[in-house]
């Protein structure tokens, strides 16, 4: 009798188990359906977020790239802009050319031009390289073209004459100083 209690008792015990284990797969599959609806619903919101994120991105990226080719294609409208008028009274000398054939009037007013030009590039940043005969070659600012027999010996090696003028645009040399040098 003994050992039919403890077979009942071991029976119970192993329902209990039994039980107990079918109990805690139960809660196991909950928490771990509820983790997995968790993870699921994370993944889709940063999936939302990299897709926002990219299209941001290629948005500006594209909005960047028009600029720079606006920036490219309208960089010089100021000092168009500028020159305009120059522009203008180059006209009106070439129509008062026409009506008056006054050389010295004529000759000042190309002179008066030529000086508002002038004035014009310089207020945006241009100017001259300085005047380089009797000077050393400087190679960061000149161009030597050709090489002549020196006029006298203290010319050996310097500057003897300057072909075409040399500017700087805002410090940087944009056309170097065309010059012949003496040997």
């Amino acid at each position: 009798m003994e050992n039919e209690k403890l077979e009942k008792d071991e029976i119970n015990n192993l329902d209990k188990k039994e039980s107990s284990a079918a109990e805690f797969n139960a809660t196991e599959n909950a928490e771990n359906k509820d983790e997995k609806e968790d993870l699921q619903k994370r993944t889709e919101e940063l999936n939302d977020k990299y897709l926002r994120l990219y299209s941001d991105f290629d948005n500006y990226r594209k909005r960047t790239q028009r600029e720079k080719v606006e920036l490219i294609k309208f960089a010089g409208e100021e000092i168009i802009s500028a020159l305009l008028p120059v522009i203008d009274d180059f006209d009106r000398a070439i129509k008062n050319m026409n009506e008056n054939a006054d050389f010295n009037s004529i000759k000042e007013g190309i002179e008066l031009i030529h000086n508002k030009f002038i004035s014009i590039l310089k207020s945006k940043g241009l100017e001259n390289i300085e005047d380089s005969k009797g000077k050393e070659l400087n190679v960061e600012m000149h161009e030597a073209i050709t090489q002549i027999e020196a006029p006298s010996e203290e010319l050996k090696g310097k500057i003897v004459d300057e072909l075409e003028k040399g500017y700087k645009l805002n410090g940087k040399v944009i056309r170097y100083t065309k010059v012949v040098t003496g040997i």
